[in-house]
This record gives structure tokens, C-alpha cells and sequence, in this order.
């Protein structure tokens, strides 16, 4: 009898063939390495309780961290036995995926304590800067771009801007509808940026990658591609994104 692919399945190839020949590639050989990634967060607050459930239902280990171990304790008893908590140098070391999950003003005081452990790791960067809250640094973001900012904090970081578009309840009501809706990512590191691909369909949304860090600023605060929830060919079109 065939075997008749679902819709979701019919939208996740047609996607992939409008995407360049070699983020293809690459995409196809990350997608047979996340079985069983290790994903460490950095803050166990609402982005990263809400990241972390969508890939622990996915079936990766996460361990969430915080300052207050209480607190990290707390989220990762509700996820369930795939989660567990440590501090912020535990889930770093555990984690072949870092989660940067904190207030954008705390970036300098994170990569001082973290940085040699996340050299050569894939960081996900979902901070937001606010000058209101974040201070100096996120005038700088605000002007520079947060993706080149966060990486001069973390030179030897294989940095992933992403999953800070959107509001998490958003993200939460969203998840797995049909057809799905777009994640902006951006990145350096094309092979960073397919694995990360690969998680965001496991969350149940569409990757649309705009290119490098410098482009991340499209969908950082103040930006078209902020707080857009559309679909993937609906957001392409919103950043002017020429794919073919």
C-alpha cells in the first residue's frame, strides 16, 4: 500500500526546495544529527521554559539554569524527566546547544563567565535589547545590530540569532499549525543554522533564514520583521527576501 505523505510533510519539502543548494545539503545532514541533542538554558524564565518544552516533546535533554537554582528546579520538575536544572556553568558544560535566554544587558556578565565554555558550541541567541532596561549595550545593539554586538561577546561561538521575533504565549498558541509560521534566524555559520532549522521544524514552525548576523536587525525590536506571526512566504516577502 503507499504510503501517502501528510500535509505537514508536503510543506516541509516544497519549502526545501526554495532554499540554496547548499543549505540543502547541509540541512539534510543536520537533520540526522539532532536525535538526541543536548540543549542547555541559560535563564529558565518564559522563553526558556517555553523553548525548552517545545524540543524536550521532541525528545532532546535539556537542563534549564538560573542564578536562583530554586527557580531552575521549579521549571524543569513541571517539563518532566527529559529536564533537569543546574547553574548556568552546568548547562553550558552538559549542552551540545546553548540557549542564551537572559535579559540582553546581562550578555556581558554571561560571556565573562562562559566563554571558554561556549567556544565551538552552538549559542542561540534570543535575547532582545531595550535601552529602557538594557541600558548602554542595547543602544549600541540597537544602532549595530543585536547579532554583531552578541558576538563580539562571544568570539568563538557558533552565534544563532533567533526565536526573540515573536512573544512566547504567541509561540505557544502557535506551535504546529497549519501551514506553520516563521521564525527569522540568522547566522554566520551555515551549519549552525541548519541544525537550528531542524529544531525549529521539531518546535512545529517554519525557518526563514535572512543571512548573515548582520541581518539579524530585521527582526529585532523596532524592525519590520518584529512581532510578525505569518507564514514563512508571507515574512519573506515582509523583510524583502529574495529566495530562489
Amino acid at each position: 500500500m503507499p504510503i501517502v505523505p501528510t500535509r505537514r510533510q508536503i510543506l516541509i519539502a516544497s519549502s526545501l526546495l526554495v532554499t540554496a543548494p547548499i543549505f540543502s545539503r547541509l540541512a539534510r545532514a543536520a537533520e540526522s544529527q539532532t536525535s538526541h541533542l543536548k540543549i542547555g538554558f541559560i535563564g529558565s524564565g518564559q522563553v526558556g521554559t517555553t523553548l525548552a518544552g517545545f524540543w524536550v516533546r521532541s525528545g532532546h535533554p535539556v537542563m534549564l539554569s538560573a542564578r536562583n537554582l530554586t527557580e531552575a528546579q521549579s521549571a524543569a520538575a513541571i517539563l518532566g524527566a527529559n529536564a533537569s536544572a543546574g547553574t548556568p556553568q552546568q548547562a553550558a558544560t552538559f549542552a551540545d546547544i546553548i540557549v542564551l535566554a537572559v535579559p540582553y544587558g546581562a550578555l556581558p556578565s554571561v560571556a565573562k563567565d562562559l566563554g571558554a565554555t561556549v567556544a565551538e558550541k552552538i549559542l542561540l541567541d534570543t535575547t532582545n535589547p531595550y535601552p529602557w532596561r538594557d541600558g548602554s549595550l542595547a543602544i549600541e545593539a540597537t544602532r549595530d545590530g543585536a547579532g554583531p554586538v552578541t558576538a563580539r561577546y562571544f568570539p568563538q561561538a557558533r552565534l544563532v540569532r533567533g526565536f526573540n521575533s515573536i512573544a512566547m504565549t504567541a509561540l505557544r498558541a502557535e506551535a504546529r499549525e497549519t501551514p506553520p509560521i516563521a521564525i527569522p534566524l540568522a547566522s554566520d555559520d551555515q551549519s549552525a543554522l541548519a541544525t537550528i532549522s531542524t529544531l525549529t521544524r521539531e518546535a512545529g514552525f517554519e525557518p526563514v533564514i535572512t543571512g548573515d548576523l548582520a541581518t539579524a536587525k530585521l527582526f529585532q525590536p523596532g524592525n519590520p520583521g518584529f512581532e510578525a506571526v505569518t507564514t514563512a512566504t508571507a515574512l519573506r516577502a515582509q523583510l524583502g527576501l529574495n529566495r530562489t
